[in-house]
């Protein structure tokens, strides 16, 4: 059985895709219809998986090593077996903007001379939670703002199902301060979050909750695979689909 724990990250953004998707199906059940002739539906254990898609990816005839990535993905995912890390890429929208372009320690970028990217926002597990759970117990720190509607996040399962992706559909504030962590003075807020997908491994207090380019262990769909190809000279916009690995 492939390890779900340390499946490789997919360089998405170094691909330059024009379109990306994101979402969580399958989560719920039908339970017949009523007298009106409308279906009755509840949620489904466990609510879903997430998916996720890239679309038309930016590939050229210099692109070397982009097309030797197509070729790796299409190598390793055709077959829907072994997984991938995949980023949800929210730099823009998510509760702690991203701050881009940070080189390495010697002051050099990579190659496409881009650089590390860090969010100021982070969280943390307030309370424990079972797996299954559809509710969280959450601090964040930094945010640029509240809770409010819905963001992604991520949480590292350590002891089998590695990275996860979720999404809340409810959020509840219940507190706000500051704390120091590390010698620095962080503000905090608190939050009750009702979450979909359910949690997918048990959780702990102080659990590292992460709101920059929250992350999930996926594979391609059944019956998706990925050619490489190309048209004219070497140019290619290739699609990249994803659904959660189990």
């Amino acid at each position: 059985m492939v390890s779900l724990l340390s499946a490789p990250l997919v360089p998405a953004m170094y691909l330059r895709p024009a379109r990306a998707s994101f979402d969580v199906v399958g989560g719920a059940v039908e339970g017949g219809a009523n007298l009106l002739g409308e279906s009755v539906s509840m949620e489904m254990t466990g609510g879903g998986q997430v998916t996720a898609a890239y679309e038309s990816c930016m590939v050229e005839a210099d692109d070397f090593e982009r097309h030797e990535v197509i070729n790796w993905l299409g190598a390793r995912g055709n077959g829907s077996f072994r997984p991938f890390t995949v980023e949800i890429i929210n730099d823009w929208v998510s509760p702690g903007r991203t701050i881009g372009g940070i080189p390495h320690s010697d002051g050099a970028l990579f190659s496409d001379n881009s650089g590390y990217s860090q969010s100021g926002a982070w969280g943390k597990a307030s309370a424990s939670a079972a797996v299954g759970a559809g509710k969280l117990q959450v601090r964040v720190y930094n945010a640029s703002r509240d809770l409010r509607w819905a963001d992604w996040f991520s949480i590292y399962h350590a002891t089998a199902k590695g990275w996860r992706a979720y999404r809340y559909w409810e959020s509840i504030k219940t507190g706000a301060g500051a704390e120091t962590i590390g010698g620095e003075l962080l503000t905090y807020a608190d939050y009750q979050l009702g979450i979909g997908p359910t949690l997918r491994e048990a959780i702990a207090v102080d659990t590292r909750i992460e709101f920059a380019r929250p992350k999930c262990v996926m594979r391609f769909p059944r019956g998706f695979t990925l050619p490489w190809d190309y048209e004219a000279f070497y140019s290619s916009r290739p699609t990249l689909q994803f659904v959660e690995a189990f």
